[in-house]
């Protein structure tokens, strides 16, 4: 049986591990919503898959539900947050961007008591919150990865994900010539 989570194992899981990643993860995914051309968002490679758009919209607002979990103590199963007027990939981006950052903000001030609250994940799981960030960046990176492979079947580039991608290196070749 394993033991419980103190808060300060908590903490230093947070302060330790988990910030610095979900930062750097954040500004790739950012990257990868940017990517999605607008005039194509609507393609999907199946007629069972998520448009790009529905794609970008579901990750952008779910690497925001996972942290408010954390934030809140609670997972909110309420239908999107993003709001209806944001539609086009950069204006989703621009809206991930600023309300990751101030959720984030957030993040870095709870104390080890809210880290280690008991969040219960739709009658299926109940865990410590503060293990909701890394199963919320498994989601993210899953999801980043399905709309990354989208973007050359639309005409886009892939930028750089975990070093860098074929499209980056061909612009940098460019660059020096």
């Amino acid at each position: 049986m394993a033991q419980a989570m103190t808060a300060d194992q908590a903490v230093f899981l947070l302060q330790n591990l988990y910030l610095g990643t979900l930062k750097t993860e954040s500004r790739t995914t950012k990257k990868v919503l940017e990517a999605v051309p607008a005039d194509k968002a609507q393609y999907k490679p199946d007629p069972a898959s998520r448009s790009a758009i529905e794609l970008a919209r579901h990750i952008a607002a779910a690497d925001n539900r996972f942290v408010e979990t954390v934030i809140n103590g609670v997972f909110d199963t309420s239908p999107s947050m993003i709001p209806e007027n944001v539609k086009a990939p950069t204006e989703i981006a621009s809206w991930y961007e600023q309300r990751y950052a101030k959720n984030f903000e957030a993040l870095t001030k709870l104390p080890g008591e809210q880290l280690i609250k008991i969040v219960d994940f739709r009658g299926m799981l109940q865990r410590p919150a503060v293990t909701f960030l890394i199963t919320g960046l498994h989601h993210t990176i899953h999801h980043r990865g399905q709309l990354s492979s989208y973007l050359r079947c639309m005409g886009a580039k892939v930028p750089s994900i975990y070093g860098e991608s074929y499209d980056d290196a061909q612009a940098r070749k460019a660059a020096q010539v």
